[in-house]
């Protein structure tokens, strides 16, 4: 693990496989960049540096549970803070679900990535209000609250995985919905699971970005992620000129 500091001085984490092309990766949500190791040793192999933050409230990076560490947008405002501490001005930017928000910010916010890709996710989630994130807070609350938690539920999961629930909880509240999806010129992939229900509008969110192009791959919203297809259309669409 390497560690940068955020605009506000939180020291976050990210890790590096490979050489070549900067490619920086962002992981969903109660994830960690780990969850893009598969991918990333292939698109490693395929002669990129990859770069997988943990976001903040997430994996090896600061978890405060001060709300102040938590204003609108301060996760895009972590990546640009990573693209400066790595100084970088010829890349790429992914991400996943929660992740490819991330992105869509960070283009609204000024960066100029060569390629992005934007995954996981459908035009109703970038356009919703971080009040619209009410399932996940839900669950998130009842860990707070030390509520009995049934094996497989949403909330076992979270647990699992070793979340902490209060900082997770404040990084919904983070997230700025990105309204000007005109403006974002990029070339951009939008990838889909086949099965993932709950983004079936990632096919509007490809036609309403300019330069926008729509793939759709086999799995689910946890499964999709890890499909060959899904690198494979990263990996060619990475190498276009």
């Amino acid at each position: 693990m390497d560690r940068f500091r955020g605009r506000d001085g939180r020291e976050l984490a990210y890790r590096t496989l490979g050489d070549g092309r900067a490619l920086v990766l962002f992981h969903g949500f109660t994830g960690s960049g780990r969850d893009w190791l598969g991918p990333a040793a292939v698109l490693a192999d395929h002669g990129h540096r990859v770069i997988l933050p943990d976001l903040r409230g997430h994996g090896a990076s600061a978890a405060p549970h001060d709300a102040a560490a938590y204003p609108p947008d301060v996760l895009a405002d972590d990546g640009l803070a990573l693209l400066e501490h790595l100084g970088l001005d010829d890349y790429d930017l992914g991400g996943y679900s929660f992740g490819a928000r991330v992105v869509l910010r960070l283009l609204a916010r000024g960066a100029r990535p060569g390629r992005a890709v934007v995954a996981g996710q459908g035009l109703d989630a970038v356009l919703k209000p971080a009040s619209g994130t009410g399932g996940y807070h839900a669950v998130l609350t009842a860990l707070i609250d030390g509520e009995p938690v049934a094996p497989g539920s949403p909330a076992y999961w979270v647990r699992q995985g070793g979340g902490d629930p209060v900082a997770l909880r404040h990084v919904l509240g983070t997230h700025v919905p990105t309204t000007d999806l005109h403006r974002l010129t990029t070339p951009t992939l939008v990838l889909v699971g086949g099965e993932d229900a709950g983004h079936a509008t990632a096919d509007a969110l490809a036609a309403a970005l300019p330069a926008g192009r729509f793939t759709r791959v086999p799995g689910t919203h946890f499964t999709a992620m890890s499909s060959p297809e899904l690198t494979a259309a990263m990996v060619e669409f990475l190498a276009q000129a």
